[in-house]
Order: C-alpha cells, then structure tokens, then sequence
C-alpha cells in the first residue's frame, strides 16, 4: 500500500492507494468511525458491486453500515441529489464530529463532501473512490459541489476530506468506457506539468486502460502525488498553481454543456478532448509547436479517447461554445483565464485570450 500525505496546514489527511482497502475499512478508518451506526452515502450500481463489501466490513467490526443510495449519473449532483442528502443526513442525527463514508466515483464524492460541508456547518468525511477518475482527481483536493441550470460545479465548497482509502480493486469492476475516461485524468498531470510522466504514460497508457495491476497502481499513485502537491500549494486556487489542474476543463465542459452532460460525452472524455484543444490552440498562438500539440492528441488518441468536436454532431456553432465558457466558476473580473501549453510538461495560466479567437477557433474544430 502506499500512503500519500496531504500536507495541509491544520488538517492534514492521508491517501491510501492498494488493494483490500475496502474490506479493511475500519481497521484503515480507526477512530474516524467513532458510533456504531456509520452513515454510507453511495449509487445502486457502486452498491450493487461493493455494497457488500463495505457492509460486512463494518459488521465484523460490531458496526451498522446506514445506506441512502443514489439513482447513478449526474442528476443525483443537484438540488434536489443535495436536499435528499441533507435531510437523510440530518434524520440520522449525523453529529459534526461524525464522519460519512463516501463510496463511489466523483459524483458522489462531490455530493457527499458538499453535503458534509453544510451539515451542521461542517462534519467529516471519508472518501472510498470507486473510479479511475476519482481516484486520481475529484477525491483528492476538497472540492466539492453540485451541478445547477447554469453550469458544472457552480455551487460548491472547500472541504477536505479527512481520509480518503482509493482501493484498486474497484477498477476491475468499471466499464472499459469508464476506465478510459479515468485515464484522461492520469494523462493530465503529465501533460500540464510532468513531461517523464507523459512519456510514460505514452509507453504504458494502454496498459493501464487494458487493466494492467501494476501500471493502474503507478499510476494512482503517480497522480494523487502530483495532485497532492498543488493542492498543498495553492489549497482554495489563489496563487494560479492549483488553476493549471484545469487543463483541459474549459473546453471541455462547454462541450459536456453543449451535449447535455449526458452518455454523449463523459466527463473524463470531454477533459481529454478539452486537452486537445488546448494544446491545439496553444499552437495556434504560437506557444507550443504543432509537433507537441499533435503528440498530445496521439497519446489521448491511444487510450481510445475522442481527438475531435465534430463525429459528436453537435448543432452549435463556435460562438455558442465561448457562451458555455462565459458560465465557468473560474471567471475572474469578467475575463477568462485559459489554461494553455508552452510545451509538453509546461502549463501555465494565460489571461489575455481573446473570446472571438476562440470562438473563431472552436468554429474550425467543428466544421473541420
């Protein structure tokens, strides 16, 4: 097992990446399981898999796993997901020195830890990835948030979690599709800032989205490690550190946006597209070579994750696009910074992007 610290100042917490962690959950919890009744936050289909798991776990131990379990997909991260989350939480008298288990990928870890946040003005919380792409990405950071009518993650907070166990032997359990989607969020940390991991990743991301043991672990722990330092640099996004986690985020969630947030496109499918772009149109602005940028789409193109706007048939055009961007929590002042490439490995924050560029950009991505 390895044990990645996240050393924030006054509550700093472990990731625990390896195998069995789900079985061990109250040995691995300890004191952060401090009633008899545990309160399991989860969707049926992560309950239909690893229900079990977690309820014998805590059975052996003398506990009483308490279910609310969630209908799968994005609709549960909403008002509605948040009001159904809080009142259970409440009717289970949950107490602000209690800590809620979070099993599942990052819809409900952002559910949860939201929920988390609000209750009583803030209890604790336990993350049980289940995915690739919470295990590298949403469980780690503290970010939390719902979805609402005008855009991704616009309600949200802060709240770190004061455990999180990423057990790897959920990934067997996930659809190739999903997996795939996972690894576009392992393709990002070499892509924004570590260029000997994307060369790795370009020799061994097949390996990883195929179901490789060891290549998924290395590359859990590999990303959680990347992530775990932003994060303890640049904690709530203020000094722009933790803003090149965004890679990839603002193209791609106007096209999650455009396509309804539905099976069109997954969210780790419109990162890596988004990633594309940005290495694409960072080459239009002459920072990057147009050798580099075509790597970039090479190495998404591999994992067998889209490259292009236009086999999604959408009906905008590019103006409509930079619309989605306008509603990004990241706007600052009325301008919106753009996480672009100076090279494989070398991210940075440009906030001087003219929107009609973009737009005029986005418009050639989808006419092609």
């Amino acid at each position: 097992m390895a044990v990645i610290p996240v050393a924030l100042a006054g509550r700093p917490y472990e990731v625990r990446v390896g195998s069995g962690l789900l079985p061990g959950l109250v040995a691995e919890a300890g004191a952060l399981l401090r009633k008899p009744r545990v309160p399991v936050v989860t969707d049926a289909n992560v309950h239909a898999r690893w229900g079990a798991v977690v309820e014998q776990a805590l059975t052996a131990a003398g506990k009483e796993a308490r279910w609310l379990i969630h209908e799968p997909g994005e609709q549960a991260k909403s008002w509605s997901g948040l009001a159904r989350t809080v009142d259970w939480l409440l009717a289970e008298e949950v107490e602000r020195g209690d800590h809620i288990v979070a099993l599942g990928g990052g819809v409900i870890g952002d559910l949860t830890g939201f929920a988390a946040a609000i209750v009583k003005r803030g209890c604790g919380f336990i993350q049980l990835p289940t995915s690739l792409l919470a295990q590298v990405d949403s469980s780690v950071g503290g970010k939390t948030a719902i979805n609402t009518p005008a855009g991704k993650n616009l309600v949200g907070a802060f709240h770190q979690p004061a455990l999180v166990l990423a057990d790897l032997d959920t990934l067997a359990t996930l659809p190739p599709r999903e997996l795939a989607a996972g690894y576009a969020e392992v393709l990002k940390y070499g892509v924004l800032g570590d260029r000997a991991f994307f060369d790795w990743c370009v020799a061994h991301g097949g390996s990883v989205v195929a179901g490789d043991g060891g290549a998924q672990a290395y590359a859990v722990e590999q990303s959680v490690a990347a992530k775990a330092r932003i994060v303890a640099a640049d904690e709530r996004e203020t000094t722009g550190t933790r803003a090149l986690l965004n890679l990839g985020h603002t193209f791609g969630h106007a096209l999650e946006a455009e396509t309804g947030y539905s099976q069109r496109l997954l969210h780790g499918e419109a990162v890596a597209l988004g990633m594309v772009l940005a290495a694409r149109y960072s080459a239009r602005l002459g920072y990057i070579s147009t050798v580099d940028a075509a790597r970039v789409a090479e190495a998404v193109d591999a994992a067998g994750l889209p490259v292009e706007i236009r086999p999604l048939q959408m009906q905008a055009d590019g103006a409509a696009l930079v619309r989605h961007m306008l509603h990004d929590k990241k706007m600052d002042a009325g301008t919106l910074p753009f996480i672009l490439l100076r090279g494989i490995g070398d991210a940075f924050v440009d906030r001087q992007v003219q929107l009609d560029d973009v737009a005029a950009f986005m418009e050639e991505q989808l006419r092609g």
